[in-house]
């Protein structure tokens, strides 16, 4: 039987959580690293953040040696073009990217979807209904926390025990943890999460500046791009390999 394309969002109502960076980081480490074919539908309008950065990394190309003789050889071993970011808005996110499926000859095994931060928006919690999986990205700030929790609570209330809504799951992780930091307050944190029935990932993704590292004038390494995968160099210690590892055996890709 044919599998469907699963439907995936990183998704939280905290601005400045890592939503955005977690969709292009996941779906550039799937799409290039892992052969799967991935596609990003961004509704997030009107800023389109994820479309500016495939402008920007293009750009980038056009004009650096280095990254074009990158992409060259990325192209040839791979046979395939960048995964695909279509533009679209909350409201109109899934009909968007039904009418895109049913368009393009490929087979995609999973698309993402860059919300709107708040469930309130007009649109975001129909489209968060007809996700497959969400994963929410969430620090130790007691203000960061609360908010994610509030927005994970009422996703789970409405949407995830409801049997007749299509999204099987809502999977919180730890993100921007400092090693300084003790462990007991993460343990509190933990408990209260527990406590709420909310399941949480074992990965956790520490405070490293790499995951704002784009592509740039001077041909370094890149991490965070919509054309390459993140380097290898650099993703040793970002835990992002054991995270995408253990997201793909949540969703069974």
């Amino acid at each position: 039987m044919k599998q469907e394309t699963l439907f995936v969002a990183f998704s939280t109502q905290k601005g400045g959580a890592g939503k955005t960076t977690f969709t292009v980081l996941a779906a550039s480490y799937l799409h290039y690293l892992k052969g799967y074919n991935v596609g990003v539908v961004d509704c997030d309008y009107p800023q389109h953040s994820i479309d500016k950065m495939r402008k920007r990394d293009a750009s980038q190309i056009d004009t650096d040696e280095s990254y074009k003789q990158l992409a060259f050889a990325q192209f040839k071993r791979l046979g395939k073009k960048a995964f695909p970011i279509i533009n679209s808005t909350p409201e109109k996110a899934i009909e968007t990217a039904q009418d895109f499926l049913e368009s393009d000859a490929r087979k995609f095994d999973i698309l993402f979807f860059d919300l709107p931060g708040t469930v309130n928006s007009q649109g975001v919690l129909g489209s968060l209904a007809n996700m497959d999986y969400i994963f929410t990205p969430i620090s130790a700030d007691r203000l960061v926390l609360e908010s994610s929790l509030a927005f994970a609570l009422t996703v789970n209330e409405l949407l995830v025990t409801n049997p007749q809504i299509r999204l099987k799951g809502l999977h919180l992780f730890w993100n921007k943890v400092d090693g300084r930091e003790k462990t007991d307050l993460y343990e509190v944190y933990e408990k209260s999460i527990n406590e709420f029935g909310l399941p949480l990932l074992k990965t956790f993704i520490p405070d490293t500046t790499r995951y704002k590292k784009e592509l740039s004038t001077d041909g370094r390494a890149v991490f965070r791009s919509t054309l390459f995968p993140a380097d290898r160099r650099m993703l040793k210690g970002s835990r992002l390999e054991e995270l995408l590892i253990e997201i793909a055996h949540i969703i069974k890709l």
